[in-house]
């Protein structure tokens, strides 16, 4: 079985630099010309229910899972759920994810589950490509929305939704993206703490206190018609964020009845407002690039723009070294 696996794996590994490669040299971009889900593959869902809603939603998101993991929880219910953002091509980013603070085997008798959030993407070739790398490691999400940074927010009510549909008993969740570092030990002894009471209504992450940015030529632009007020509530950035588990059917129910934004974090934030929980700050949330050094890698939990081939540098180093003293 395990001969089988690697070999499964080394096969994936081939097929998507080839199909990067030829992608890159051959393939435009396309268009999306349509909404069908992948014509093969079998979808497993539950029929869920998040309570009566009294009046029609504004924001349905109606979309089905194209690729799913609906047995995650089932055996052992996971202490922390790790939804990480992500795209088609980035492969590398998620096997170097997989292979350090990702891998749900790191804490004994600690249950963690870890999923990578996706969209359908505009090109069959890509869609196939995770399609074949879910099969394998059984790890990836995918809805019949279109993946872009502009529906990043679709992406992560996507992954509330899984949490309260097929994983609403577990204790914590995390979301976060796949450029993001995690000191997995300051999360779980420093912050989170298995051995005391889960806490309830919970929400933390590196807090931002701003309002939106009217120059169309930035990456963060708002329009005044789409949000007219001059400030946002308090958000926490969306390279990072930790939150009770019983937050996302919250996050997810509200999101029905909340005009849709394009900037997730901030869209997150306002759901929170409606909900009356305020975002706790913690500095150990990092959303910028910090050079690497030991001893400044201990202090934090996230750190933010690493690479594939520094996640495995940084993971290697703090793991050797854990009997060294700062």
């Amino acid at each position: 079985m395990a001969s089988k696996v690697s070999c499964l794996y080394v096969l994936t590994v081939v097929c998507w630099a080839s199909a990067l490669w030829y992608l890159s040299i051959t393939r435009p971009t396309s268009s999306y010309t349509g909404s069908k889900p992948f014509s093969h593959l079998t979808v497993a869902r539950k029929n869920f229910s998040f309570g009566n809603i009294r009046t029609r939603p504004i924001n349905p998101h109606s979309f089905e899972f194209l690729i799913n993991e609906p047995n995650k929880c089932e055996k052992n219910i996971p202490f922390l759920v790790i939804l990480i953002s992500t795209t088609h091509k980035e492969f590398d980013a998620r096997q170097a994810i997989r292979e350090t603070w990702g891998d749900e085997n790191n804490f004994k008798g600690i249950k963690i589950a870890t999923l990578f959030l996706l969209g359908k993407n505009a090109d069959p070739v890509l869609n196939q490509m995770v399609e074949q790398e879910s099969q394998i490691f059984h790890d990836i999400i995918v809805e019949d929305f279109i993946d872009s940074y502009h529906n990043l927010t679709l992406k992560t009510l996507m992954g509330m939704r899984w949490v309260a549909t097929f994983c609403s008993k577990a204790k914590y969740v995390m979301k976060t993206d796949s450029d993001i570092f995690v000191n997995m030990d300051n999360l779980i002894y420093k912050l989170l703490k298995p051995s005391t009471k889960p806490r309830r209504r919970y929400f933390t992450g590196y807090v931002i206190n701003g309002g939106p940015i009217r120059d169309v030529r930035s990456k963060w632009y708002m329009p005044r018609d789409l949000y007219p007020d001059s400030n946002y509530p308090p958000f926490c950035s969306g390279t990072g964020y930790i939150f009770s588990a019983d937050v996302a059917e919250l996050i997810y129910k509200t999101s029905l009845h909340t005009r849709l934004l394009h900037l997730e974090d901030v869209y997150v934030g306002l759901c929170l407002r409606k909900l009356g929980i305020h975002p706790f700050q913690n500095s150990g949330f990092n959303h910028w690039k910090m050079a690497y050094s030991l001893c400044r890698y201990r202090r934090v939990i996230t750190v933010h723009q690493i690479s594939p081939e520094e996640m495995h540098r940084i993971w290697n180093d703090m793991s050797s070294k854990k009997h060294l003293r700062c």
